[in-house]
């Protein structure tokens, strides 16, 4: 019998043009770090690539590997015959008896090299021939029919598979073409998704987590890195950063305006985040943003935060509302983590209420009130990382790891003597 093989199809690649090739070849590379240790082989052809095993055998888990990975319109586990027509009938006959229920099909033949002698109107009539005397209880539909058995003549093999039986994939562009941004991440649903989304636009995303350590415990943290993890079929993540937060965040409780603060938080946020993306190299930042779904997140407060990058920032979830979030969080399996409920960043030292509409103005006069270039200094000395090598087009920063050889962890700069009682005092605001 003939082969078994998983044909991946792409559509945004095929319309790079004379690029064309380097979509495919970096696609090709994720696969094969997706597929690392499973002695795949992944092959280009005209118009697919084709993974395939050894043996000749398909396991049960590999088109699902193959979906994940961005660039993957759809996965089809097809058998690869000869260019023969017993053996392309066959297989085709054994492609619409795994179609169970169907009560219609149809043919698609095609050629992508006319030096087959058969027409595909003629490869059709032949196999659809096949088909109906082994299924004589089968009708031929030619519009809207439940199963249509495709017949793809490739370079010097014969692709014959089911389109009920393919399975779609991640879509959007291989990772590695489109750059490094940095992710603001967190442990709750909305950005890990918003990674994802830009992920699966061919960015490389380096998030950065911050944590209310030590103000509070290291749970975030390690949720965070579990949601890493279940990235790591997408292949879009290298390298995650951990910051300890909450000395920084004691500080701007006792001197910035109690309805600014979370404004602060932010922005105090967005220039480590910038910092980070220097070292990396990365040319933009990404949060997990909806327009009015917090305080912090209506027209002006984001304007506020804005108001200190110097790079672009990337809100992919800016239209969407938590339902939308919370289904993407479940197909990309980042929900049942995300569930989870865990002291952080994002819940400490929080105003009774926070400021809706805030006034450039006032947030500026509230920024110098405290010296938030000292806490960054702070911050990235004491920032942490952590490597998953899941990214097959990640390159550490050569800087960092210098730094962290010659430099040990930092002591915190801000106040001393009651700062601790008064701390404790405004946690209780």
């Amino acid at each position: 019998m003939a082969d078994r093989v998983c044909l991946v199809h792409y559509h945004e690649i095929g319309l790079k043009g004379k690029n064309r090739s380097i979509f495919e070849r970096q696609l090709i590379t994720n696969l094969k770090r997706a597929l690392k240790g499973r002695s795949a082989h992944v092959e280009r052809l005209a118009g697919y690539v084709r993974v395939s095993f050894e043996d000749g055998g398909m396991p049960e888990d590999i088109p699902g590997m193959v979906a994940a990975v961005p660039g993957v319109a759809r996965v089809s586990v097809a058998w690869r015959c000869a260019r023969d027509p017993e053996e392309y009938n066959a297989a085709a006959i054994e492609s619409l008896r795994v179609c169970k229920g169907c009560e219609s099909f149809k043919v698609h033949g095609r050629r992508s090299n006319t030096d087959y002698p058969i027409h595909s109107i003629d490869l059709n009539r032949q196999v659809g021939s096949a088909l109906c005397e082994a299924f004589p209880d089968l009708r031929v539909q030619m519009h809207q029919p439940d199963v249509t058995v495709n017949v793809h003549v490739v370079q010097s093999d014969v692709y014959v598979y089911a389109d009920a039986t393919s399975q779609r994939g991640a879509g959007g562009l291989p990772v590695g073409t489109a750059g490094k941004v940095v992710t603001l991440l967190s442990s709750g649903f909305d950005s890990p998704v918003a990674t994802w989304m830009v992920g699966r636009r061919g960015a490389i995303c380096v998030p950065v987590h911050f944590s209310g350590r030590p103000m509070t415990s290291d749970e975030s943290e390690w949720l965070t890195q579990d949601i890493v993890r279940a990235l790591e079929p997408a292949g879009i993540i290298g390298r995650l950063y951990v910051v300890p937060f909450g000395e920084c965040q004691r500080e701007i409780s006792l001197k910035a305006p109690q309805a600014l603060r979370v404004i602060m938080y932010r922005r105090l946020m967005f220039e480590v985040a910038q910092r980070v993306a220097e070292l990396e190299g990365a040319k933009a930042l990404v949060t997990g943003e909806s327009l009015g779904q917090v305080a912090s997140q209506t027209l002006e407060n984001i304007t506020a935060t804005n108001d200190v990058a110097t790079i672009p920032v990337f809100r992919p979830l800016i239209g969407t509302d938590k339902i939308e979030i919370i289904d993407r969080a479940q197909q990309i399996g980042t929900y049942d983590i995300s569930a989870q409920t865990a002291p952080d960043c994002c819940t400490l030292f929080m105003p009774r209420r926070p400021e809706t509409h805030a006034n450039l103005r006032m947030v500026r006069e509230a920024w110098e009130t405290f010296d938030h270039e000292a806490m960054v200094e702070y911050l990235m000395k004491n920032i942490e990382y952590v490597d998953f090598n899941t990214c097959a087009s990640y390159r550490p920063p050569r800087e960092l790891r210098a730094r962290h050889r010659e430099l040990a962890p930092a002591e915190w700069p801000g106040e001393t003597g009651d700062v601790a009682a008064k701390s404790e005092e405004s946690a209780n605001e």
